[in-house]
């Protein structure tokens, strides 16, 4: 088998493809260049795409769902328009893993029948396509979260995410793709190859969940579902300038799909929406949160959605680097710009040391390999799969003895006490900081999670937010020579940054609340887009 991989991953790249169907398929005549960065306006201006097709693609969830829950819209006609947007994505951007269009096009019809049978929607969700990042089981169809290994080996079983959105009147017709064990801060693997950026294609979409943020900035899908792990939502977000929830672990259903590192739970995944506005992020929270899915998972806490009134004063904290890692100079001029605009509205602002992210960044890698790597390994191994090498850190790893595991858990408990106690003496709401150091960055350059792995051994509640600015050439220029880097890391990104190359690009930062704050996150998120329109 060793010699097996290529084999097995070009057939199913080859499969993926012949699953567009020819009039899904982007006339050669049409294709942009390889040069074209920027393919976002290529529905538009192709003339490929009928009005109908692109006046329903351009719409948010919200938009969508009162015309489908009416019968103005047929689920059927959403659905097609989404596949073909969705199918474009893929020929410009290889965002996607599997299709399943003909089983989304007969749930669509499926749907249809029932409005007019009733006269009601079947849910809340009725008629709207959504799209899934890769690990989320689908029955009959394969979760290879970027192994080969996992090729020809099809879910038994949905998620149990996927059941609560079906029962909502969802309706799935593509999986998008990852990294290798989605552990890869950009969504690359042996098997599909790299995920680029709709917004200019020599730069990232992001990681794990980068098949989703390409898939959504390109609006082939009105709303798609990821995972975080490390930052996996947050760092695609904010390479695409989309919005996204991390939230703490227990709000929304995890059980039943495939993991990269199984039984690693030293550091809980979680899921969570990526999309165009934060009101379709709130929508779909409520949404699967009323759904009640504590009765499906059972690790799912019973908190029903709350109401939150915000002080009219807000406390917020701004860490302005951790201590590692500089942002580069466009990110620093959102925080800056976003800090200003707060103490204008007169909310209070302070500053939040970075004192403690270091030793949170330590945790989560150290967590993460515990195993020495043998999870990962042994997935490349069965199909001779070589090792990528953005993945050194766990070809090299050592495992920890059970004793060793167990003492670094007493540690995070620390860890987590610490960082509690100071919030709470601080008596802050939130901390407003970079999601990453980038807007997003040249592919294949991308360095540090810190910003958004911290918050996950804390099991804090985050969204990443576009601040509605974009990075300018001519502003964001890169720091002077007279700049002493804080650490190789930092020597390395500000060496590395290329104004030229994001110019243009949006800038998300990040918001951070306490553990279970989700309501309280998204309300202060409208906060601080309200001071910034």
């Amino acid at each position: 088998m060793a010699s097996n991989w290529e084999a097995l991953a070009a057939r199913k790249r080859q499969d993926l493809l012949n699953s567009i169907p020819d009039e899904w398929r982007i006339p050669r005549d049409l294709l942009p260049p390889e040069s074209q960065e920027d393919v976002t306006d290529f529905p538009k201006t192709s003339g490929w795409f009928t009005r109908e097709e692109l006046d329903i693609t351009e719409c948010t969830a919200l938009e969508l769902l009162p015309k489908l829950a009416s019968g103005e819209l047929q689920s059927e006609t959403v659905t097609r328009a989404f596949c073909k947007r969705a199918a474009a994505a893929h020929q410009l951007t290889n965002c996607l893993s599997e299709t399943c269009f003909e089983r989304a096009i007969s749930t669509a019809n499926s749907l249809d029948e029932h409005l007019a049978r009733t006269g009601k929607p079947l849910g809340p969700l009725h008629g709207l396509p959504i799209s899934l990042k890769d690990n989320f089981n689908l029955l009959g169809l394969d979760s290879t979260v970027g192994f080969t290994s996992h090729i020809g080996d099809p879910a038994k079983y949905d998620a149990v995410l996927a059941d609560v959105l079906r029962a909502a009147g969802a309706i799935f017709y593509v999986k998008t793709n990852v990294p290798t064990a989605m552990m890869i801060a950009e969504s690359v693997n042996n098997t599909f190859g790299r995920t680029v950026n709709p917004l200019n294609r020599k730069l990232t979409s992001g990681g794990s969940s980068g098949g989703e943020s390409a898939l959504i900035a390109f609006k082939g899908s009105p709303l798609g579902v990821g995972t975080d792990i490390g930052g996996s939502l947050r760092i695609p977000a904010a390479c695409t300038g989309l919005f996204t929830l991390r939230p703490s672990f227990g709000r929304f259903p995890t059980l039943r799909c495939r993991s990269g590192m199984p039984g690693q739970e030293a550091v809980h995944s979680v899921n969570g929406p990526l999309t165009r506005s934060l009101a379709d992020l709130e929508a779909y929270s409520k949404i699967v949160v009323d759904s009640e899915p504590w009765l499906v998972d059972p690790r799912c806490l019973p908190i029903p959605w709350r109401s939150v009134s915000l002080p009219c004063k807000l406390k917020i904290a701004v860490l302005w680097d951790d201590g590692m890692a500089l942002p580069t100079p466009p990110v620093t001029r959102a925080l800056k710009t976003v800090v200003q605009k707060l103490k204008d509205a007169g909310h209070e602002v302070c500053d939040w040391s970075s004192v403690d992210q270091r030793e949170g960044a330590s945790l989560l890698s150290r967590m993460f390999v515990a195993d020495g790597g043998e999870a990962i390994r042994r997935e490349l191994e069965r199909m001779g799969e070589p090792w990528r090498p953005e993945m050194k850190m766990y070809e090299e790893a050592k495992s920890l003895t059970g004793f060793e595991y167990w003492q670094l858990h007493l540690e995070r408990q620390a860890y987590q006490k610490r960082y509690l106690d100071r919030w709470l003496a601080a008596g802050i709401d939130a901390i407003l900081c970079p999601t990453t150091p980038y807007s997003s960055v040249e592919n294949g350059k991308f360095k540090h999670v810190g910003y958004t792995g911290v918050y996950n051994v804390l099991d804090y509640s985050c969204i990443s937010f576009p601040t509605r600015l974009t990075v300018d050439r001519s502003v964001d220029r890169p720091l002077g020579d007279d700049y002493e880097p804080m650490t190789d890391l930092d020597k390395q990104i500000q060496i590395e940054y290329n104004a030229e190359a994001v110019h243009g690009m949006p800038i998300n930062l990040q918001l951070v609340a306490q553990r279970l704050e989700e309501e309280k996150c998204v309300e202060m998120c409208k906060v601080i887009l309200g001071i910034m329109s």
